[in-house]
């Protein structure tokens, strides 16, 4: 048994957590001799009780080893484990990072640019379309945009990005083979072909009340920060933004209507700190270091800059078109050759992507 079996194995044991496996391998040095040791040995660990040690010394009576390892092959997933590259690296820095990760689609270091979004399944249409738009701008300028897969702002996040041909990532609440809620089927299927579908469950497990939570904290523990679109005071999304918190991640909360019970969480956040968000402007500001300011090549010292800064054929003559000195959307599309509405979307790229800025009388000029 190698290394990803046996963890596997111990991912799906009862009372084994990250926390546990983390000081069981501190003691054991390695997952297949955990699987091996008696209860005596299990016992003589800091944190592992008569019931864990029980658990884990007879793994082999309650855990079906050989049928995961099938059920991963069969589904065409695969599993992560932290010392692979893939990993994502900003949740291996949290406190109880997964043991491992059921990925369906592919993680990529691309990933490390991510920002989550989320908010209520119960939602308005000012909220499924501030959630579409936003992830859109995200991931039009290279951001992994990272949500939960429900209903509402979380399938919204996820269209968006798509939208913009952006990468995506679900993270469930269940076994990478459940599909819930059940009209998600075939958006699923999207983000696997332009992301990842990806949970800490083993097959067949069923949401609950304990799994939700575990969920969030992937969704805030893999990301930048964590965008609260819609929500209630009980909503589920406040408790991803306070897991962001306190894992010393940034925050960003959408204002609503002051009548609207929907904007109540947002509004409770921002009150707390959470910084205002009413563009990706607010929230690419916070991670400057993301971004070169201009088009030129990033000096030795800068790091993270996104795959969406190159242009595109319609771009590069946008930006071309453009002088030194301020020019008037009518001079650009006479000097680009373009319809005006393509130079309309090719700015709005242009602006996202910090190579231009928009002067009052719809000027425009590059950034230097």
């Amino acid at each position: 048994m190698d290394s990803r079996e046996a963890l596997v194995a111990l991912n799906m044991i009862e009372h084994v957590g990250p926390v546990r496996v983390r000081q069981l391998l501190e003691h054991f040095g390695e997952a297949a001799a955990i699987l091996g040791a008696s209860r005596q040995q299990l016992r003589q660990v800091r944190g592992i009780g008569e019931d864990t040690a029980e658990a884990i010394a007879g793994w082999e009576k309650n855990v079906d080893l050989t049928g995961e390892m099938k059920r991963i092959s069969d589904f065409g997933c695969h599993v992560l484990i932290q010392t692979d590259e893939e990993y994502p690296a900003l949740l291996r820095q949290i406190y109880d990072p997964p043991v491992v990760l059921y990925v369906k689609g592919r993680l990529t270091s691309q990933d490390k640019n991510a920002v989550a979004m989320v908010g209520s399944r119960m939602t308005t249409h000012y909220g499924i379309e501030t959630a579409r738009k936003l992830a859109y701008q995200l991931a039009y300028v290279g951001v992994t945009v990272v949500s939960g897969g429900a209903r509402g702002i979380d399938t919204a996040a996820h269209q968006g990005a798509l939208s913009a041909n952006g990468r995506t990532v679900a993270v469930l609440g269940t076994g990478i083979n459940l599909i819930f809620p059940a009209e998600n089927a075939e958006l699923f299927e999207r983000i696997a072909a332009h992301g990842a579908v990806i949970t800490q469950f083993p097959f067949n497990r069923n949401a609950d009340k304990q799994s939700f939570p575990i969920r969030n904290r992937i969704v805030a523990g893999m990301t930048l920060g964590t965008v609260v679109v819609e929500a209630n005071l009980t909503s589920g999304a406040l408790i991803t933004a306070n897991m962001a918190v306190e894992q010393g991640r940034q925050v960003f909360a959408v204002p609503g209507r002051i009548d609207s019970p929907r904007s109540k969480g947002c509004h409770e956040l921002i009150k707390k700190g959470a910084k205002l968000c009413e563009g990706a402007e607010d929230i690419l500001s916070e991670f400057e270091y993301l971004f070169p300011a201009t088009n030129r090549p990033p000096g030795a010292g800068e790091t993270g800059v996104l795959p969406a800064l190159s242009l595109s054929e319609n771009e590069q003559k946008i930006y071309d078109a453009l002088e030194s000195d301020e020019s008037g959307i009518d001079e650009i599309i006479r000097k680009s050759g373009l319809p005006a509405s393509t130079v309309s979307v090719g700015l709005l790229g242009l602006e996202m992507k910090r190579l231009v800025r928009q002067l009052p009388g719809k000027m425009f000029i590059r950034n230097q």
